[in-house]
């Protein structure tokens, strides 16, 4: 038996899996680039009033945020996904249309599907399940979006601040499993000086890529931090550029972006003071070198702006921790058995809760290889589990916690 065997989450009727398939299609046919969040977040608060929660609104931020009381007989819980998605890119590259949100046998596609579309729908769909059926949840449960996820978090770093519920639910997409954390990301700049000169006088000029070359080449060596639940430490060379448009001159100036992949303990700076020392030893005579935090300033739809580092924080819960253990149990129920547990490779805005003492656990339909990919769509049945297990975690979940 499992442990809300005896009081089942609400069933999903056809009917309400068709409306919550018919609202994702409108999300997915909405563009919600970062700093564009506006309409879908309209559209997100709309449903959530045709579905009766008991409180819609949005903060300061332009975050989305729905309430359903509960009888007070467990902690409150926040369930999360954020409202913004990347590029599409091309859409020739797309095997359907990337805002179409079209079914074609039983999936449904588009730019948004999954990251984060069907895991924020079968949010909005799931915590209403215990509306439509009569039922209060033990505690209050907010759903919420979040904006400009994917430039580094504005909306959940001000959500951390003035929403503290006892428990998160991040609701990115897991393939109907439970993650109990994530590598972080930091993004570092390194940045070399040199001589400009004309390409043809080498000996004038000092050129910095020389210096990057040699410190890149290094970078494949350097020894990083491993952590037994989310792995190594990984650092990508991404962007790169120079002070020049000419293609005959030897630039004075050239930049590397780093795309850092932190497990828990890591910080900036931290992780700058580690590189920093490989980098001087790169330099050559007449050049300098320094490794930057850049600084983003941000502005979401709503006019609230934020200026803040590319530092979302690793998040890491053990495999036996209580909040782990109840949400597999929980969902054994709607789903048939209880779901494997993992880990993220990617960051999510679970980080900023965590590091705001928030218990902070993830759970979403779809398939996250297919996140940022002209693939991504979503199959409906997982829709429909997503939408079953959200439902049975809004009405079991704290209170099983709080038990143990």
């Amino acid at each position: 038996m499992t442990p809300s065997s005896d009081n089942p989450a609400p069933e999903l009727s056809g009917a309400a899996l068709d409306a919550c398939v018919r609202f994702l299609q409108r999300l997915v046919r909405t563009q919600s680039m970062p700093g564009e969040e506006g309409e879908v977040a309209m559209l997100v608060a709309s449903e959530m009033r045709a579905l009766g929660y008991d409180e819609v609104g949005h903060d300061e931020a332009g975050n989305v945020i729905g309430l359903i009381r509960g009888r007070g007989d467990a902690p409150s819980v926040m369930f999360n996904t954020h409202l913004d998605h990347v590029d599409a890119g091309d859409p020739a590259d797309w095997p359907h249309p990337p805002y179409g949100g079209e079914i074609h046998d039983g999936v449904l596609w588009g730019r948004g599907a999954i990251d984060i579309k069907g895991p924020l729908a079968a949010q909005v769909h799931g915590a209403a399940r215990l509306i439509a059926s009569g039922r209060r949840p033990p505690g209050d449960v907010y759903v919420t979006g979040t904006v400009q996820e994917e430039v580094g978090g504005l909306g959940a770093r001000y959500m951390a601040e003035t929403l503290r519920p006892d428990l998160v639910l991040i609701g990115e997409p897991s393939r109907n499993e439970v993650r109990r954390g994530h590598r972080g990301r930091i993004e570092l700049r390194v940045q070399v000086r040199g001589r400009m000169a004309h390409a043809s006088m080498t000996d004038i000029g000092r050129n910095p890529l020389t210096v990057l070359g040699r410190f890149l080449a290094e970078l494949e060596g350097v020894e990083l931090p491993h952590d037994p639940d989310l792995g190594t430490c990984t650092i990508a060379p991404t962007l790169i550029g120079t002070d020049q448009t000419s293609g005959n001159v030897i630039p004075g100036l050239a930049e590397v972006t780093l795309d850092c992949r932190t497990v828990t303990g890591q910080d900036a700076a931290s992780l700058r003071e580690h590189l920093l020392p490989m980098l001087r030893a790169c330099e050559i005579e007449g050049s300098s070198s320094d490794i930057l935090i850049p600084q983003h300033e941000r502005s979401s739809y709503a006019g609230y702006e934020m200026t803040y580092p590319a530092d979302n924080p690793a998040l890491s819960l053990p495999a036996d921790h209580a909040a782990i253990r109840t949400a597999a149990e929980v969902l054994a129920g709607p789903l048939g058995s209880e779901p494997p547990v993992g880990v993220w490779d990617f960051a999510t805005d679970g980080g900023h809760f965590g590091l705001a003492g928030m218990t902070v656990a993830g759970f979403g339909p779809g398939d996250d290889r297919l996140a940022h990919t002209v693939n991504e769509h979503i199959v409906i049945d997982e829709l429909a589990t997503g939408i079953r297990g959200n439902a049975a975690l809004a009405l079991h979940w704290p209170s099983r916690y709080a038990k143990v």
